[in-house]
């Protein structure tokens, strides 16, 4: 036996590449450096967003006549069927049959954003460590709804950009200006600075929002989902305020009482 085919015949050899093949119809793809994102509203609002820098598009047929050929145009695009989708996306996704492979959001300065006064009341929503993906993208969907000027997170307690959190976001993460801080408590102190009223919103707040929403720009901060807003945090807000709400029910959801809050704030 020549030392080549021993080589070919060598169990330990046959045995590795047993471990490795995986027949083609069952991989799962290796998804490239970058970001991907998935579903029609997200994918809609990051190939619309001139800042956000896009590389690969994998769609079916259906999702592409949803798109449209103008934000088609924007990107490189391959055509796939849904299982084809589904390869290149965490097990689970809801994809609606649309996957956009891209760069994350470019860092945004506070004080740059916000600028000088418009005349018109200036939203910002300040999260404390709200750890959720689906709450701080519901969160994110409101202040869209509302026309919140930015959402500001904790750069090492948040959730990170992620295609759940766009997904949830519903497109929200594309259209409100997102914006990562080191620290809250100095954020909060800047903003006080701009001339934003800070408002913890509590369930044990000195008065209801509607009394503590005063005229001008404010900054609504909401709490974590279990230990609610860091004692540090409320300390650097003007007033703490509570929605009422009936006895029978001990709280809301972070992120319905995000979508109340924003409503009473933009109404008053």
């Amino acid at each position: 036996m020549t030392r080549r085919d021993n080589q070919r015949d060598n169990p330990k050899d046959r045995q590795k590449e047993r471990r490795h093949f995986v027949p083609r119809d069952q991989q799962r793809s290796r998804a490239p450096e970058g970001l991907w994102l998935y579903g029609i509203h997200a994918v809609r609002a990051a190939l619309s967003n001139p800042k956000r820098k896009v590389i690969r598009l994998v769609l079916t047929e259906r999702s592409a006549q949803e798109i449209g050929p103008k934000l088609l145009g924007r990107v490189k695009h391959e055509i796939a069927d849904m299982k084809g989708v589904d390869r290149l996306l965490p097990e689970g996704a809801v994809h609606q049959g649309i996957a956009l492979q891209c760069e994350k959001l470019p860092k945004l300065d506070l004080e740059d954003l916000l600028g000088e006064p418009s005349g018109k009341r200036r939203i910002v929503v300040v999260l404390d460590q709200i750890s959720d993906s689906h709450n701080e993208g519901a969160i994110l969907r409101s202040a869209a709804a509302f026309g919140a000027s930015a959402v500001v997170v904790q750069d090492r307690h948040a959730p990170p950009e992620s295609g759940v959190l766009a997904k949830a976001a519903s497109g929200a993460l594309d259209t409100v200006p997102y914006v990562e801080v080191v620290n809250i408590s100095r954020t909060l102190d800047q903003l006080g600075e701009l001339g934003f009223w800070r408002i913890a919103l509590a369930g044990d707040g000195e008065e209801s929002l509607a009394q503590a929403a005063t005229k001008g720009d404010i900054a609504l901060v909401l709490g974590s989902e279990g230990s609610g807003i860091r004692r540090l945090v409320r300390e650097h807000c003007d007033t703490a305020a509570f929605i009422p709400i009936d006895s029978s029910t001990e709280s809301l959801n972070v992120s319905n009482a995000a979508a109340v809050a924003l409503y009473e704030l933009r109404r008053g």
